[in-house]
């Protein structure tokens, strides 16, 4: 750039500034013929030619920007709000998407530009929930859960949460947060068995109160400690019935219909490792925050001993309560937190089972397969 290009270009700043935009957008026409593409602020043209009115000029000068490159974060945002005004609701909303995308990966928003950042990103939201709107007095109702969810990860209310174990995938099985209790007969021979496990939890809780119970998330010898907020913290509390494989003789004598109950679930049986089941305790306050398990070739069943107000578990995108009466069974690979914002204790009995997607043949290569790490890490 000459230094009289320098000086006109400082002049029509200068006469933008000023609200002069006829001058400005003048001055700037005549630049843009005479500079090199890459030196023209094709930004400031396109803002000069929107407030004289001339929207195809300004709509030209972002494109051209754009041209040089595609994701540039201010000129996004303003074609995106040019299109936003000319009623264009989906080029409005994919450019600032695109503008939003780009600014959380690498930054480029001017801060000038952030009210417009910040309004994309609500227009957005409005966008979508004109469109769910749409779908919805469209088609009606959807006729099952998992139409509905797809419908509003499709209207962006909600969002993809798949199966990320943190050791072990097995892969090509079905990506559900939540299985319902009538798929697995067994359970209600167990819930049957509940008033009993009731009264069996009062008792240990009667006799020792909290001794039995010790802190879930513990540090192991030699071994790294958890970086977790209730690393040692009896807020969340396990009282164990089977642990690495091994029956806990001390709590199972005293709770033989829990242990009756525990026999009718398929818990898978490895060496070192499984079963492994305990009651689990939330105190009030408590917060398991958001994680993945191990595996993927499991379920995690909760069967509710001791309900109380203010208690979830997330599984990806559902929320639930742990009503009487009620399992919960869960994929626990995909990311779930639970939490008690109620002033009473909740209790469920914790157990995995293997998925019943996995052939018997399947089970029995990975029982194997698990029991070989657990002696190789031994």
């Amino acid at each position: 750039m000459t230094p009289d290009q320098r000086d006109r270009l400082d002049t029509a700043v200068a006469a933008f500034r000023d609200r002069q935009f006829g001058r400005a957008a003048d001055g700037l026409r005549q630049l843009a013929s005479e500079l090199a593409p890459t030196d023209m602020p094709w930004e400031l043209l396109a803002n000069a030619e929107a407030a004289t009115g001339d929207r195809a000029a300004a709509m030209s000068a972002l494109d051209r920007r754009l041209a040089l490159d595609i994701r540039s974060v201010p000129a996004l945002l303003l074609k995106a709000q040019l299109l936003e005004q000319d009623g264009d609701s989906g080029g409005a909303t994919s450019h600032y998407q695109a503008a939003l995308n780009q600014n959380a990966v690498s930054g480029g928003c001017p801060e000038q530009l952030r009210p417009l950042l910040e309004h994309g990103q609500a227009y957005i939201g409005k966008s979508q929930q004109r469109y769910a709107e749409y779908l919805r007095d469209t088609i009606g109702k959807p006729p099952s859960p998992r139409l509905a969810m797809a419908l509003d990860l499709m209207a962006g209310k909600r969002e993809v949460f798949l199966q990320q174990p943190s050791v072990f995938y097995f892969p090509e099985l079905p990506q559900r947060q939540f299985y319902e209790p009538a798929e697995f007969p067994w359970l209600e021979p167990m819930l049957a068995l509940v008033p009993r496990m009731q009264a069996e939890l009062e008792a240990v809780e009667n006799a020792a109160g909290a001794a039995d119970f010790t802190p879930y998330v513990k540090a192991e010898p030699n071994r790294p400690a958890p970086n977790n907020p209730l690393l040692d913290d009896p807020a969340w509390g396990a009282f164990y019935f089977w642990r690495g494989g091994e029956r806990v003789a001390a709590n199972a004598d005293r709770c033989p219909a829990t242990m009756a109950a525990l026999e009718l679930a398929p818990m898978p049986r490895i060496d070192a490792r499984s079963p492994v089941s305990l009651w689990s305790r939330l105190l009030p306050g408590a917060h398991i925050r958001p994680h993945h398990g191990m595996l993927n070739t499991r379920l995690i069943c909760h069967i509710p001993i001791r309900t109380a107000p203010g208690c979830t578990l997330r599984v990806g995108n559902e929320v639930r309560e742990w009503r009487d009466g009620v399992p919960l069974v869960f994929d626990d690979s995909i990311e779930h937190e639970a939490r008690n914002d109620g002033d009473r204790s909740r209790t469920v009995l914790l157990f995995e089972i293997w998925r019943p997607e996995i052939a018997p043949d399947e089970r029995e290569a990975l029982a194997r397969l698990f029991a070989t790490i657990a002696a190789y890490n031994e």
